[in-house]
């Protein structure tokens, strides 16, 4: 029961006595302070066109994209190095790397396209 009150009551303590502050507190805005200078901020991404910052994006995914097949071809050759033998871990490393290389065409395929269509869209026109 002690331990509910005092649950209850400290952070009741500390909102009262934080509003309690907050109502008494001297104004904090000088009113003959000069104004501040203006703040500019630098673009961190070096564009302003839409267009290039999502094809820079989508290339960015598509070249992580890229990584993971790579890496799961490299496992689905260290599974058909290590499996001993066994038929079924010999199938597990080869249908690895079959879906690891059909990943790879796909990922080459949409950077393509969407190369083509990013060039489309800013020239007008498709080469």
């Amino acid at each position: 029961m002690k331990r509910a009150s005092t649950a209850i009551l400290v952070p009741l303590t500390v909102f009262t006595l934080a509003a309690v502050a907050a109502t008494l507190a001297p104004e904090v805005l000088a009113q003959g302070a000069p104004a501040p200078e203006p703040t500019t901020l630098t673009n961190p991404l070096g564009v302003t066109d839409v267009n290039v910052f999502i094809g820079r994006v989508i290339s960015a995914v598509l070249g992580m994209a890229g990584a993971v097949a790579l890496v799961m071809f490299v496992w689905g050759g260290v599974q058909w190095l290590i499996s001993g033998g066994k038929p079924e871990t010999i199938k597990k490393g080869k249908d690895t790397l079959i879906w690891a290389t059909l990943g790879i065409v796909v990922i080459f395929t949409s950077y393509t396209l969407v190369n083509a269509v990013i060039a489309a869209l800013s020239s007008g026109t498709v080469s």
